[in-house]
């Protein structure tokens, strides 16, 4: 696809011609199989533990969004996967320089062409948006997005960093829960209910 298709595309709400930019989610699915896998959330709370050396420990390290990291300490330093909802500025995409992005928001105005044509890049269908939007009654999170995903992988492990569901607010900005679109008490009773039924999700403390 070109440039202008791309614009032309994203413009028309083309969802077929956008997913031909996307590896199949099989193929993504696949690249999980029996590797620990650490999920990075974006609470403040995190920047008050020690996790930085378990998060770099595990075999695939996957981030959200602007993923701001204050320490190695307690947020490791690597950056696998990159799950975005949001443009990243270029100063961010050079700081993390994730070797695969993944487009997780039913916004597709949002993706920019550099991310839609990097290597490996992923579009997360809108039908599995929608979905797990219909069973939390509210919008999904990208962390929320990325645990239903991951979970349907054979990875063997999936540790969750920095999900207190916005008890601690967000290292990536200043709202409050009432003034962002999701449900946290839903996302952390599902989120419970996922550990509960698939012993292969944990929750750091």
């Amino acid at each position: 696809m070109t440039r202008l298709g791309f614009h032309i595309a994203r413009l028309m709400r083309d969802e077929a011609g956008l997913a031909r930019l996307s590896v199949p989610q099989g193929q993504l699915l696949d690249a999980l199989e029996g590797k620990s896998v650490a999920l990075i959330g974006n609470a403040r709370a995190l920047a008050e533990t020690g996790h930085g050396k378990a998060i770099d420990a595990a075999d695939l390290v996957i981030r959200i969004n602007r993923a701001p990291m204050p320490s190695p300490d307690s947020h490791g330093t690597r950056t696998d996967w990159l799950a975005l909802a949001v443009r990243l500025a270029e100063a961010d995409r050079s700081r993390l320089g994730s070797p695969r992005l993944l487009w997780m928001s039913p916004k597709r105005k949002r993706l920019d062409w550099f991310s839609a044509t990097s290597p490996g890049f992923y579009l997360h269908p809108l039908g599995d948006y929608c979905a797990l939007r219909e069973s939390l009654a509210a919008p999904p999170t990208t962390g929320a997005m990325m645990i239903d995903l991951l979970l349907r992988s054979r990875l063997s492990s999936l540790t969750l960093y920095g999900f207190d569901f916005f008890a601690s607010l967000s290292l990536s900005g200043r709202r409050t829960a009432q003034q962002v679109p999701h449900d946290f008490g839903s996302e952390a009773e599902w989120v419970a209910g996922c550990a509960r039924a698939d012993d292969r999700l944990s929750l750091a403390p």
